[in-house]
């Protein structure tokens, strides 16, 4: 399966190599550019499918991810599934549910994101849930791309496992090399 994963991602040209800044802030000699794949209906609706059947007995009531890419697949696996699809969007430091977006007393969320590098974007979403009460029965990822495995205290599901090195900006070999450092994506 994971060759399958692999070759989606390098098909669509999404593996990038060099000097990277990452949303977390940390660096890393490689950037998975999740839109260049995302931009597939077909590579997008395999890699949900892959999660809507991970979590298909689980009751799930609601499909949640974080803005940007959690958009396209909470839509996607939330199609799948037959259940509603919603977002969190950024308010401060936090995320929370705008535009109508409900989650009711022990509603049963799954929890969709792109790349899962910190956790922070999943955190983020698991606090907005739990202040309105909903029951977070796991979280399914495009990638995994941690050093080591996050601890969420629910379920977690990867399409790919694939550990990326990170370096923090004040230990960056690469910066120390002298490589120009990237700020890819639609980071500001």
């Amino acid at each position: 399966m994971s060759d399958e994963i692999t070759q989606i991602f390098k098909d669509a040209g999404a593996i990038l190599e060099g000097h990277f800044l990452l949303t977390s802030g940390l660096h890393s000699p490689v950037y998975w550019e999740k839109f260049r794949v995302l931009q597939y209906p077909h590579y997008t609706q395999r890699l949900c499918q892959l999660i809507a059947e991970h979590f298909k007995e689980d009751n799930v009531q609601v499909v949640a991810g974080p803005t940007t890419g959690g958009i396209i697949l909470a839509f996607e696996v939330a199609r799948q599934m037959g259940v509603k699809g919603m977002f969190a969007e950024k308010e401060g430091e936090a995320r929370v549910f705008r535009r109508g977006f409900t989650i009711n007393p022990d509603e049963r969320v799954l929890i969709v994101d792109d790349i899962l590098t910190t956790g922070s974007s999943i955190n983020e979403v698991m606090e907005a849930i739990k202040k309105l009460k909903g029951t977070i029965v796991g979280i399914g990822v495009l990638v995994d791309r941690s050093e080591q495995k996050k601890g969420f205290g629910v379920p977690l599901f990867s399409c790919l496992r694939s550990a990326t090195t990170t370096y923090h900006p004040d230990k960056c070999p690469l910066c120390a090399a002298g490589i120009p450092l990237v700020k890819p994506g639609g980071q500001t």
